[in-house]
């Protein structure tokens, strides 16, 4: 904007919010001119810049699957969240350990909710549209819903990096997390 310009918008400073009015008095001091003086309100903005919360760990995850969908289940609730290391553990799944997994970040002040929303149980049933209700899979010893299916064999992924070449082979059938418990897939 031209000198003009800023001088006319000055003018009528009071119709603007306290962010631009601060942003028309850093520009115009920064090019000599007369700007209008700081409202209290402007101080208390410029003020709280500097006092930024630094962003809470509320979970560490080892893969990226895991980290997205708790992601996405706050991202789901109006929670603001990242994911810190998670484009490290892209590039190899190896790094997680190294780094400490993938840490998903929220607002100091939206912590507690995040982690009340995470900590959630998962539902035995969904009723999906269109296709109808769903049960979900538990383990056929502890009951548990925290299972998983053809995972990876880690033990001949680690040997084969360890040998400098890629082995990706599945475990067939399940695997409790609770209790470890595994069975073959029906």
């Amino acid at each position: 904007m031209e000198k003009e310009e800023l001088e006319e918008i000055a003018r009528d400073a009071d119709s603007l919010t306290a962010v631009a009015r601060e942003m028309l008095r850093t520009e115009m001091l920064s090019r000599g001119m007369a700007a209008p003086l700081a409202s209290a309100e402007a101080a208390e903005i410029s003020a709280s810049k500097d006092e930024t919360p630094s962003p809470v760990v509320i979970a560490r995850y080892g893969g990226v699957p895991e980290a997205v969908l708790a992601k996405s289940m706050l991202d789901s609730a109006g929670i603001e969240s990242f994911l810190g290391d998670e484009n490290l553990v892209r590039l190899d799944w190896f790094y997680s350990n190294l780094v400490g997994g993938i840490k998903l970040m929220v607002r100091e002040e939206d912590a507690e909710t995040a982690r009340a929303l995470l900590e959630k149980n998962i539902p035995e049933k969904l009723e999906v549209a269109g296709v109808g209700e769903y049960a979900q899979p538990a383990c056929p010893k502890c009951g548990s819903l925290d299972v998983s299916f053809n995972e990876l064999n880690k033990q001949i992924a680690y040997t084969g990096f360890f040998l400098g070449v890629p082995i990706h082979v599945n475990r067939k059938g399940g695997k409790c997390h609770a209790c470890g418990h595994e069975w073959d897939q029906p």
